[in-house]
């Protein structure tokens, strides 16, 4: 499907710099190509920009000036650009029915307009809305409930009583529902504790390949609207993330957590049980959070790397630390100066 800039322009509420009677028909990078749309918002990109071969861009404003093609001006170009793209390169829109290979329980409910892959499940009492897609391979739990044009891509499991959202995307290998992980302990052994809670997941949601969200221990675990869930996370029982969230690959969310709205966590992140994190909080890749946090703001705890000689120089000195408090202390004292050691330790 090829566009024109004008158009583009008119849906997009972008002025135009250029013929807006140029064709677009795909997106790409500023190496370009006939009939290929890309995007700079950053200054940083400026050379590259007025080297590039696009048939069209989408810049910013401070950079419309440096555009040798035709140009749409956003205040964002980067969701102008996401904007464009999906309209574009459309999902593929799977036919409606039932495959043969498929399982599906007479006491499910499923919209006509949806569709159910291959070899995929639908037990007892579930609800699929309209134009769902169960992908290929997909379980879909006892009473678990998927509102309208919910797509699980491939190999996605929703365990029983689950809630996905209107417009919510799960990725290949997602399980939505999962026991999470209670245990009891007595006489150096375990016992199970039942996870009898569920997951909702709100509307506009997305989750990507292989991540994992439990199922509460006695309430719900819960993803509110617009969460962006990148691979390979593990979101522990009774964690609640407010919405418009978005958490990088590999980070792992301990138990009874709540994580604010609009939040960004980087990747690698390890977020303690039991914890809070207000709204509008960044927290730098490979962070470790054991506290709570009650300030908006960009947090980080990590060393970056060094070359390994300083490296090990930082390591060393940071374990001195202890004992040269203990000499700070002893020249405090015999100076005749107040500790404050008791007092910088209570305000961490």
């Amino acid at each position: 499907m090829a566009l024109s800039l004008g158009e583009l322009a008119e849906r997009f509420g972008c002025e135009l710099k250029g013929d807006p009677k140029t064709l677009v028909h795909a997106v790409g990078t500023l190496a370009g190509g006939e009939g290929v749309i890309g995007f700079v918002a950053s200054t940083a990109y400026r050379d590259e920009l007025r080297a590039t071969r696009l048939a069209a861009v989408i810049v910013d404003p401070r950079l419309a000036g440096d555009a040798p093609v035709p140009a749409l001006v956003s205040r964002n170009p980067h969701a102008t650009f996401a904007r464009v793209a999906a309209l574009l390169h459309p999902v593929t829109v799977a036919s409606p029915g039932v495959h043969p290979s498929a399982v599906v329980d007479p006491s499910a409910l499923v919209d006509p307009s949806a569709h159910v892959g291959p070899l995929a499940v639908v037990e007892a009492g579930a609800q699929i809305g309209p134009r769902v897609v169960v992908g290929p391979h997909s379980l879909v739990g006892r009473d678990a409930r998927l509102a309208e044009d919910v797509r699980l891509v491939a190999r996605v499991t929703v365990c029983d009583r689950s809630v996905i959202g209107a417009r919510t995307i799960l990725h290949p290998g997602v399980v939505v529902g999962s026991d999470g992980f209670g245990n009891a302990r007595e006489g150096g052994a375990w016992i199970k504790v039942p996870q009898v809670g569920a997951v909702r997941i709100g509307a506009d949601v997305e989750v990507g390949a292989n991540t994992t969200i439990d199922r509460g221990a006695l309430d719900d675990t819960v993803i509110e609207d617009g969460v962006r869930l990148d691979n390979q996370i593990q979101v522990a029982h009774n964690v609640r993330i407010g919405a418009h969230t978005a958490i990088a690959a590999c980070t792992g969310i301990a138990g009874s957590t709540r994580i604010g709205q609009r939040c960004m966590i980087g990747g690698g992140t390890g977020i303690g049980g039991q914890l809070s994190i207000c709204d509008d909080v960044v927290v730098t890749g490979f962070g470790m959070i054991t506290k709570s946090i009650d300030k908006p703001g960009m947090y980080s705890n990590v060393i970056p790397a060094e070359e390994v000689r300083q490296w090990r120089r930082i390591v060393g000195r940071l374990k001195r630390i202890e004992s040269l408090a203990t000499r700070i202390s002893a020249l405090e004292a015999a100076a005749g100066v107040a500790d404050t050691s008791t007092q910088e330790e209570g305000n961490d």
